[in-house]
């Protein structure tokens, strides 16, 4: 008997079936099989096998029922250790080779327009010195002698040339945060201006002075000066238009996530709608709760319950009394549909008393392996230093006498997908550590917290897509919606303008708000 518990809870962490009408048709016929027999029909049926996660905290089937647990399920559970066989299905070798298709033609993209802005930089830095070095190196002879004012100029050519250096470096050069998908329009306009001023510079330098050979050298370094003091103006222009224009709020968007309806909203400027999207997403990842597909099981499976057919049998035969049948069944399901609201009410009510039983010996088992912490840490102060237990080997010390509680919670709350043993371990040395409190320890767990919080392989979606009416390198208007899709929710952004907002003033005279009190002498008796 305790084999067959073994295998079914083997299966069960690992498998899932796309039939689960058929399942439960056939819970009754299969329950006394044998665990051989529930091996050979599992290989057959099943569709996909999804991989586990790294070191589940002693088990992660998010699909099983939560009405069936009662508070001693853990006593009947079977924890799975060692190795175990991970597979994939034909739909992740399809969106890993799409992925990997996609990611070469966007390198291919960054690392070209990386290679033009870095060989149009290159040109401009060097466009000044050889406008200096180039009459030295080919008629040197017959060039008129540098003054003083000359050799100053050497000196301003130099810092100026630093202090462009340090702000393009400053404003251009840093680390990508995302593939957009069309070119950034200022950037692009701003290094197509920079490619036409150099190359004008260069025209008239190649007509003007290396073909008439002008042996006014000073002149030469003050054409070289102005070209530096043009181009420090042009990279004022990138930090307004790259940087300034968009601080000022002018629009407000509403971020809805499709599957939960959580909503957030965010002030933002003048921005094109694919810039707008990348901000959505870098406030997405650090302001929503993370994406719990299994909060939504229970609805699901309500409403498919309340959906469901009724079965009416003709006790007189076929084709007699079919309105009758109709008129039953129209019936029952008015009956149904009045009782659904009692339903859910009772449901989530018995949801909440589990969520808070559980939650209190959480706290409870939490707060005394805690306690025993403290007073192992001051019994090992009396010790030798070498013989002190580190963060780590404490943590497992204590993990044993609050994992079931841990586990019985997780399960309840639907959260054991997201904290793998390990991460919560890690937690735990952390919190030891920094002599963190109880509380402090299980602010992680109580609270669902924003996406960052958690492990990037169980939540980070390497593609998003924009689906936009308007081109994406537009800005921003007052009524555009666009929606940014990945592989399990959509977030729909709505863009409303700040409307304009006009305030008067009113003046109040000092002397209003003074006033006499006049007593009388005679009073009324």
């Amino acid at each position: 008997m305790s084999a067959t518990m073994d295998t079914e809870s083997t299966y069960s962490g690992y498998s899932h079936y796309s039939g689960h009408s058929k399942k439960a048709h056939r819970q009754g016929r299969d329950r006394h099989k044998s665990p051989r027999s529930k091996d050979g029909s599992r290989s057959e049926k099943s569709v996909t096998i999804q991989t586990p996660p790294a070191e589940p905290l002693l088990g992660n089937d998010a699909s099983r029922a939560e009405e069936g647990q009662d508070d001693n399920w853990g006593e009947t559970t079977t924890a799975i250790t060692g190795t175990s066989e991970h597979s994939i299905s034909q739909e992740d070798i399809a969106r890993i080779s799409k992925d990997l298709e996609d990611s070469v033609g966007l390198d291919c993209k960054r690392y070209l327009g990386l290679t033009v802005a870095a060989v149009l930089g290159l040109l401009v830095f060097l466009t000044p010195i050889a406008f200096i070095l180039l009459p030295q190196i080919l008629w040197r002879d017959d060039l008129e002698p540098c003054g003083t004012v000359c050799e100053g100029l050497f000196i301003s050519v130099a810092f100026k040339l630093l202090i462009l250096l340090i702000g393009t470096w400053a404003l251009f050069f840093r680390q990508p945060k995302a593939d957009l998908p069309r070119v950034f329009v200022f950037r692009a306009l701003l290094l197509v201006l920079i490619f036409l001023f150099v190359f004008s510079y260069w025209l008239f330098y190649g007509v003007r002075i290396l073909d008439s050979k002008d042996t006014n050298y000073q002149g030469i370094v003050q054409y070289a000066v102005s070209l530096v003091d043009a181009l420090l103006f042009i990279h004022y222009l990138a930090i307004v238009l790259l940087e300034l224009r968009q601080l000022q709020p002018m629009f407000t968007v509403k971020v809805v996530r499709s599957t939960d309806g959580e909503a957030r909203y965010y002030s933002l400027g003048h921005l094109s709608i694919q810039r707008a999207a990348l901000v959505v997403l870098e406030n997405y990842y650090r302001d929503f709760t993370v994406y719990n597909p299994a909060l939504l099981t229970a609805s699901k499976s309500r409403a498919a319950k309340h959906m469901a057919g009724l079965k009416v049998y003709n006790v007189d035969g076929p084709g007699n009394n079919a309105s009758g049948q109709s008129r039953a069944m129209i019936a029952a399901a008015a009956r149904r549909r009045d009782s659904s609201h009692n339903e859910l009410y009772y449901e989530e009510a018995d949801h909440e008393r589990r969520v808070r039983k559980r939650r209190a010996r959480l706290v409870v088992a939490v707060e005394e392996a805690f306690t025993h912490i403290k007073r192992q840490q001051a019994e090992e102060q009396q010790k030798a230093p070498g013989e002190m237990m580190d963060p780590r080997e404490a943590a497992q010390a204590i993990f044993p006498s609050m994992a079931r509680a841990l586990q019985k919670y997780l399960r309840t709350t639907r959260q054991q997908q997201y904290h793998s043993m390990e991460s919560i371990l890690q937690h735990l040395s952390f919190c030891i550590t920094n002599n963190m409190t109880p509380k402090a320890f299980l602010e992680r767990y109580l609270n669902p917290g924003p996406t960052l919080q958690y492990d990037r392989d169980r939540w980070f979606s390497k593609q998003w897509t924009l689906v936009s009416e308007e081109a994406v390198t537009s800005g921003l208007q007052d009524g555009i919606v666009f929606v940014l899709k990945c592989l399990d929710f959509s977030l729909v952004v709505n863009v409303k303008k700040i409307p304009f907002i006009k305030l008067s003033e009113e003046f109040i005279d000092p002397k209003s708000h003074k006033f006499v009190l006049r007593l009388q002498s005679e009073t009324s008796v």
